[in-house]
């Protein structure tokens, strides 16, 4: 009889889910919000494994390989795709032993160094300050120049903010004229070293205010047309007070923008596998990645009391999964293959960007190819785009769009005793008034069915997208390049200004409103 009372209960349940959605959102299209800066879109190239050499840059004298400057025309062409607004470089942990004078004039001179933070392996410098800037104008995106303060000099970085953006006379303009580049290039964004707390110098952080000021100060505007856009080395994930010592202690018109670098990880010891997890490996991982909501109100808070009116921005421009090395592969190259758990897991992140886009206005995913989260992988002359690219490219529509404040209401992915909100969601509204709303569904069980309230918009028509798969651990292989790619989404009724939508499990869905 408890066997029969039992499953009647459930099926009155699911008749119940089936009559009505399970979860609500309401988009308010009548309070629009900041602009969701584009630049929260950018991406971090880092002397690293297979990112740079073999990856994006195969050498002039290739004849294998399409490029263009030795950089892969395949890989030029997807990133163009991407509209990536900006590209951090060198580094990461690389960026403060690497001396950019090594990195420019004829290759054959230049020096050698070795990464000693990735690999131990011997680098011959071919890919310098040139090579990247010129990639950068190939691309249509804005360089993202990390300075080198853990073992560099003030004049140094000083030197190198005079090579790429003075196109008056002066020793380092005469210099970069000498080795073939006569106008300035005028980069706008850079980093005032990185992770001073750990690889940077194992700074405190009292110490390294004082340092960023000093830096600071020599870093002169030149005339490349824009204010400098200065990044201080930001706190470790939950680190409250360095950014509180930062924020106190260095002058806000020295400064523009303050890092931080999260990274979804299982545990720093034993990271588990990109492929083959377990559901609690997962579980954790998704945990992880929305804890960066509550690290951006915990930081927001910290900087709204020195800068009330939000003058600086918070710049997350590190960010992603972080899982072993696939199986005999360089441990220092932090090569991982891509499933759909990391589309759902940067699907979640851009929700929780754009909804902080008031102060968070400008974000790096690591690594842009061959490391950690990337969106490209390669392999001699082939070429593959991950899940994560395909949702880096369905969400750009929100680049630079006006965020549209929502309202949701979700149910809980529940594992054993633990649960988390099953869906994210964000909206914006573009300069042609086209409204796009991105959703994530990070249940791998569960499809949910979701009421979406348009308060204060007129809707005709509703099309989208959708990025799933049969299995979580579903990827893309050099075998199968489009095991996961998105495909015309038919899960979306609009009824007046309402929309019902079934999101299937572990997907990712962008839906663009009429």
């Amino acid at each position: 009889m408890k066997k029969i009372t039992s499953i009647i209960a459930l099926v009155a349940m699911a008749l119940s889910f089936g009559a009505e959605a399970q979860n609500e959102i309401t988009v308010n299209a009548d309070k629009p919000g900041s602009v969701i800066n584009k630049h929260i879109y950018g991406h971090f190239a880092e002397h690293l494994g297979h990112c740079i050499y073999d990856g994006m840059y195969v050498g002039e004298s290739n004849t294998k390989i399409p490029h263009i400057n030795g950089v892969r025309k395949d890989v030029i062409e997807a990133l163009k795709k991407l509209k990536i607004p900006n590209l951090r470089w060198p580094g990461g942990c690389f960026a403060d032993t690497y001396h950019w004078k090594d990195g420019i004039g004829p290759k054959k001179q230049r020096p050698s160094i070795v990464n000693a933070w990735w690999g131990g392996v011997t680098e011959d410098n071919s890919f310098g300050t040139h090579d990247f800037l010129n990639l950068c104008k190939e691309l249509g995106t804005e360089p993202y120049l990390a300075g080198n303060v853990g073992s560099g000099t003030v004049k140094e970085l000083s030197d190198w903010v005079q090579y790429v953006n003075h196109n008056g006379v002066s020793p380092m303009a005469d210099l970069r004229k000498t080795n073939g580049q006569e106008k300035a290039w005028g980069v706008k964004f850079w980093g005032v070293g990185n992770e001073a707390w750990g690889c940077g110098g194992n700074m405190r952080p009292e110490y390294y205010a004082n340092i960023y000021r000093q830096y600071a100060t020599f870093m002169t505007d030149w005339d490349n047309g824009s204010k400098l856009f200065r990044i201080a080395s930001g706190a470790n994930s939950k680190d409250y007070n360095w950014t509180e010592v930062l924020m106190r202690d260095i002058p806000h018109h020295m400064l523009e923008g303050i890092a931080l670098h999260h990274y979804s990880v299982i545990n720093w010891d034993k990271k588990g596998p990109a492929v083959g997890f377990t559901e609690a490996q997962y579980f954790k991982t998704m945990q992880e990645a929305l804890f960066m909501d509550e690290l951006i109100q915990k930081h927001t808070a910290i900087m709204d009391k020195y800068d009330p009116k939000k003058k600086v921005a918070l710049v997350v421009d590190e960010w992603g999964g972080w899982y072993e090395v696939e199986p005999n592969t360089n441990p220092g190259f932090l090569f991982q293959q891509n499933t759909m758990r990391d589309a759902v897991l940067a699907g979640a992140t851009l929700n929780i960007f754009h909804k902080h886009s008031e102060r968070v206005r400008m974000a790096n995913l690591a690594q842009i190819v061959n490391v950690l989260q990337s969106v490209v992988l390669t392999s001699g002359e082939k070429m593959l785009l991950t899940p994560t690219y395909h949702v880096m490219e369905m969400y750009n529509v929100h680049q630079d769009a006006t965020n549209l404040p929502i309202e949701i209401k979700t149910n809980d992915y529940s594992f054993e005793d633990k649960k988390l909100p099953a869906v994210s969601a964000s909206a914006s509204k573009d300069k042609a008034g086209l409204v796009h709303i991105s959703l994530t569904n990070i249940d791998i069980r569960n499809a949910q069915e979701i009421s979406i309230n348009l308060q204060g918009l007129t809707a005709k028509t509703v099309t989208g997208r959708v990025l799933t798969a049969s299995s979580v651990q579903d990827h893309n292989t050099f075998d199968q390049p489009n095991k996961v790619t998105p495909t015309e989404f038919k899960g979306a009724t609009l009824s007046g200004n309402v929309l019902k939508v079934k999101l299937p499990a572990t997907s990712v869905v962008v839906l663009e409103v009429k």
